[in-house]
């Protein structure tokens, strides 16, 4: 049963992984309207963050289920927000959406990485040593 804070951390995650597909549903509804220069582009775009919005989902689903191998892809995107919260932060010029994201982020490293989430996820391993020795 993972802890507490490893589903916590599942509950952001999927979160973001929702974000992702409304974005993914705004850019479509946007495309369909002619909004874009470009239907490639405007479609393109959408498909990607569908794309992405459902991995991420899954991923943060995962980790509600106590899946082991959600935590890697969930780590592997707070990773890859990190440049984006300090872009929001300074160029964008966008501190309040910066700011949030940033919370999330750390948040959800934070849980992933906390004692208790590292401990169950090295349990699984504890066997190994048994038989090494």
């Amino acid at each position: 049963m993972p802890p507490p804070a490893f589903r916590a951390a599942g509950v952001l995650v999927s979160s973001e992984g929702l974000v992702g597909l409304v974005a993914a549903a705004v850019l479509l509804v946007r495309a369909l309207g002619g909004a874009t220069d470009s239907a490639a582009n405007g479609y393109g775009t959408a498909g990607w963050f569908a794309v992405v919005g459902a991995a991420v989902g899954g991923a943060g689903i995962a980790l509600i289920l106590g899946k082991r191998w959600g935590r890697a892809v969930a780590l592997v995107v707070q990773l890859l927000l990190l440049p984006v919260v300090w872009s929001l932060l300074t160029d964008s010029h966008q501190p309040i959406y910066g700011a949030l994201l940033g919370v999330v982020v750390v948040a959800i490293l934070a849980l992933l990485f906390s004692p208790a989430s590292s401990q169950w996820m090295a349990a699984e391993y504890a066997h190994l040593d048994d038989d090494t020795v």
